[in-house]
């Protein structure tokens, strides 16, 4: 009787912490009345008006009362551009903080955004865990995961070419022309193919860990990233940690 009891003492407990999983995904897929769901606001026209609720990940600037934020719900992800904002206000959007955005969606060299866009904060808290993104690399799929946290695994190091010839682990400006402070590029290869990441610097600057980690990169590292899937012209991760194995 006891061990009767007790397995269904478990079995009580195991449902209601899937009752609680369940609930607190709930939570962050829900849409106020007149909000988009992702799959709405990724099938709008670009120019249009769009309305969503999401929870920042990251800010990557603020100037003249405009911020430029990373947001992400469960099933996507938002990157807002020169937002109205306050300096108060931008004060608030901590990490997992949840506004409610309208403006415009636009598109710049690939970078899918939301331009000329209001906010106002929201009750809600999420931060999302960032997705495996290494084997979607170079397939037409990533794409669709644009502007999410992501992480990239067992990268190698591999050099770039500075504008004197020589071989580097990276690269101030985009070209080597650049200087402490500026944007760090370096490359990073998986299964035979190597890809572009970037130290943003409005996003992590000079201060930061992965800004110094970047600088002390050699070629051949092995290394473990995460970031934002930024797009430039193709794909432009904002990479914001990364580890040396």
């Amino acid at each position: 009787m006891k061990k009767f009891t007790a397995v269904l003492l478990t079995l009580a407990l195991v449902f209601s912490f899937a009752g609680c999983a369940k609930s607190g995904e709930a939570d962050v897929n829900a849409k106020s009345e007149g909000v988009m769901t992702y799959a709405e606001y990724a099938a709008a026209e670009l120019d249009t008006q769009v309305v969503i609720e999401a929870y920042v990940q990251a800010k990557q600037s603020w100037w003249e009362d405009k911020a430029t934020v990373y947001a992400q719900d469960a099933d996507g992800a938002y990157f807002m551009y020169d937002m109205a904002c306050s300096a108060e206000d931008y004060e608030k959007l901590t990490p997992g903080t949840k506004i409610k955005v309208t403006g415009f969606k636009a598109e710049w060299s690939g970078e899918v955004e939301i331009m000329d866009a209001t906010f106002e904060i929201m009750e809600g808290n999420y931060i999302a865990e960032a997705m495996d993104a290494t084997a979607l690399l170079g397939t037409d799929d990533l794409i669709n995961h644009q502007n999410k946290f992501v992480s990239f695994k067992g990268m190698t190091v591999e050099p770039s070419v500075d504008p004197d010839g020589n071989e580097v682990a990276f690269m101030y400006s985009w070209d080597g022309s650049g200087q402490e402070g500026d944007d760090l590029y370096f490359n990073a290869s998986v299964n035979g193919q190597t890809y572009t990441f970037t130290i943003e610097s409005y996003l992590c600057d000079s201060t930061t860990d992965v800004y110094a980690a970047v600088k002390g990169l050699n070629i051949g590292d092995t290394i473990d990233m995460e970031g934002f899937l930024y797009w430039y012209e193709g794909v432009n991760p904002h990479i914001t940690s990364v580890t040396v194995k």
